[in-house]
């Protein structure tokens, strides 16, 4: 916010303008999303002034075809999770790009092609909006479920026009 030139009350003052064309257009769609992520300010620093860091929520829906929501660690656990503090080493709050590893490896149903996957986007992107907070996670991890389903409907209506093919 600081860094772009902008002070948080022009920053709330242009939400709330936004905000009756927000109400009327855009939250509407939430309800129809496969995926939803959303961004609010952080909890973690009392009277953080500058919203610097955020506090970044993935909502996903279950039970929509082709669509598998992605879990920390198995499907259907509660979990209070305090990662090994030999494991990450971080500046409060927050981890770095290097560590992410750790974080992926305690994701499930996440998309990826190979180990690493979800790591090696972040690091390729790392100057990227978001890159350093959970938003370019999340939207890392959406553009994998995106490819995903693409392959799953192409592969899809390929079987099928071979099986037509075969008629």
């Amino acid at each position: 916010m600081a860094e772009r030139g902008h002070s948080l009350e022009s920053i709330k003052a242009s939400i709330e303008a936004r905000k009756p064309d927000f109400d009327a257009y855009i939250d509407p769609q939430k309800q129809y999303a496969d995926a939803v992520i959303e961004v609010l300010p952080t909890r973690l620093i009392p009277d953080d002034n500058e919203g610097k860091y955020l506090r970044v929520r993935l909502i996903q829906k279950e039970g929509v075809k082709f669509f598998n929501p992605v879990y920390l660690f198995d499907e259907g656990s509660t979990i209070s999770w305090i990662p090994c503090g030999r494991k990450l080493t971080c500046s409060y709050p927050g981890i770095t790009l290097d560590e992410l590893i750790y974080v992926e490896s305690h994701l499930s149903n996440i998309s990826t092609k190979f180990y690493g996957e979800v790591t090696q986007q972040m690091l390729k992107h790392a100057d990227f909006p978001g890159s350093n907070n959970g938003t370019g996670l999340f939207q890392t991890i959406i553009g994998l479920k995106i490819r995903d389903l693409y392959e799953q409907l192409t592969s899809t209506k390929t079987g099928a026009r071979l099986e037509a093919t075969k008629a």
